[in-house]
């Protein structure tokens, strides 16, 4: 999608029997949310396929740009190659507007075939993580997992959908009032992890165990038709429930029947409040799960997707961020006989060996992060934070040297110190800390709203 040059966005309204963009007819309504509408259209062939529809016409200019690039991601998230979640098909732009076209998935979503028929829903809920799986393996995070957002493409085969925001009538999209504190709409606190919930922290960074969390609301929930943390229906019912989110208090003894004890080891484990003692990556929660009693394809990651040869050096590829695909050859940057590479957001104050265009969110620090190689073997460590001069810009990587600022050299009381970034980086789930953790190719390098992979050069 170009949206530098996208026309005026016109209000649209399309029945069956109408031609959206004269390549797809539409046969029925599907539902509408916040920023969106979603369409069951057919091809030339007659082939059905999901379409959602971004009503650019209620969104204000200033908010549109935003909108438009997690419109897009939503696109590319739906081409992941995986067997458990919507592939994306096509994209385009009509009247202004712009849509995606999905695969269709005709036996509805897991809540609702839950009410209607029997369901085998540790089956369910294993397909479930396994798209979970292959999210995190390519540096994302659903952060809205729910029942809703599980669809049936047979009877038998669930797979994940929702990877953005306009078809979800409680949106992701952080809303701050005029305090600048960052608002969330109520519906989607229901299965948020204390993390998430705590709106001062906003959305600064999304780590896998959020879906974790999620994961283990949504299966109480459908194994005992209520939600975890206590009853949720009304706003003022959010206090008491955030409040036993972040404490942990939830009813346990609804599970004590002989289906849902089977169960009680995984719920546990994904509901801690803590995100470091929670279960830390999908293959943790997969070895507590309850047998499903049907064989279920279970692929090892695919090699060949990247490289995971470490032996010639390593790369960083950005998964999720504004740069998108771009790449960092570690090795390169070593060449001018730099020990370490530090990695923040671009600025023109800050220099960094990786500065990592952010101009969104900016949860990145000007002085983020450092990487660096142990000479004696081919040990890669990340920290947090940087080694800079002390000065009261703190912007000087050496105290040698002019910066912008003040255009002179430091004093000799501005001495060289550590600074940490303001959230934190992290490995995985794992928060590495100033001693840092070593990386190997197929690691996921969370920083702020930025997701790097680590694979071979």
């Amino acid at each position: 999608m170009n949206h530098e040059k996208t026309c005026v966005a016109e209000r649209c309204h399309f029945t069956p029997g109408d031609y959206i963009d004269q390549k797809w007819k539409v046969k029925s309504f599907l539902g509408e949310g916040t920023f969106g509408q979603v369409f069951c259209v057919t091809d030339s062939n007659g082939k059905p396929y999901a379409l959602k529809l971004l009503k650019l016409w209620e969104v204000i200019a200033s908010e549109r740009p935003n909108l438009l690039k997690r419109f897009e991601r939503e696109y590319e998230t739906g081409q992941i190659p995986s067997d458990y979640l919507v592939h994306s098909v096509a994209k385009g732009m009509v009247r202004g507007n712009s849509y995606i076209v999905m695969e269709y998935c005709p036996c509805g979503d897991l809540n609702s075939a839950l009410k209607q028929t029997r369901v085998n829903l540790p089956l369910m809920a294993r397909q479930v993580l396994l798209g979970l799986r292959d999210l995190h393996a390519n540096g994302k995070v659903h952060r809205d997992l729910k029942p809703e957002n599980v669809l049936l493409r047979d009877s038998s085969h669930a797979v994940l959908t929702d990877f953005g925001i306009s078809g979800d009538q409680n949106n992701r999209l952080t809303q701050r009032g005029w305090t600048g504190v960052p608002q969330q709409r109520f519906g989607t606190i229901a299965y948020m992890p204390p993390e998430q919930v705590n709106p001062k922290r906003g959305n600064a960074t999304v780590l896998p165990t959020t879906d974790i969390f999620s994961f283990g609301v949504m299966m109480y929930q459908l194994l005992t038709g209520n939600l975890p943390f206590g009853q949720l229906e009304s706003e003022a019912d959010v206090p008491r429930y955030v409040n036993n989110v972040q404490r942990g208090n939830w009813d346990r003894a609804r599970l004590s029947g002989s289906d849902g004890a089977k169960w009680l080891p995984v719920i546990e484990g994904c509901l801690v409040p803590d995100f470091r003692q929670r279960l830390q990556t999908i293959d943790d929660v997969l070895k507590l799960m309850p047998n499903p009693g049907a064989s279920i394809p279970d692929p090892v990651p695919d090699a060949t997707r990247f490289n995971r040869d470490a032996s010639a050096g390593l790369l960083l590829r950005v998964m999720q961020g504004e740069e998108l695909g771009r790449t960092y050859a570690l090795n390169s940057l070593f060449s001018d006989g730099n020990t370490i590479i530090t990695i923040g957001r671009a600025s023109a104050d800050t220099w960094n060996s990786i500065s990592i265009e952010e101009t969104e969110t900016c949860f990145i620090s000007r002085q983020h992060c450092t990487i660096e190689k142990d000479p004696g073997g081919n040990v890669w460590v990340l920290r947090d934070g940087q080694f800079r001069c002390n000065c009261e810009y703190g912007l000087r990587q050496h105290s040698l040297f002019p910066c912008d600022r003040c255009n002179i050299p430091c004093s000799r009381r501005n001495r060289m110190q550590w600074k940490n970034s303001l959230n934190g980086t992290y490995v995985n789930s794992q928060e590495v800390g100033t001693y840092g953790a070593a990386i190997k190719p197929g690691d996921i390098i969370s920083i702020g709203d930025v997701k790097l992979r680590v694979e071979g050069a």
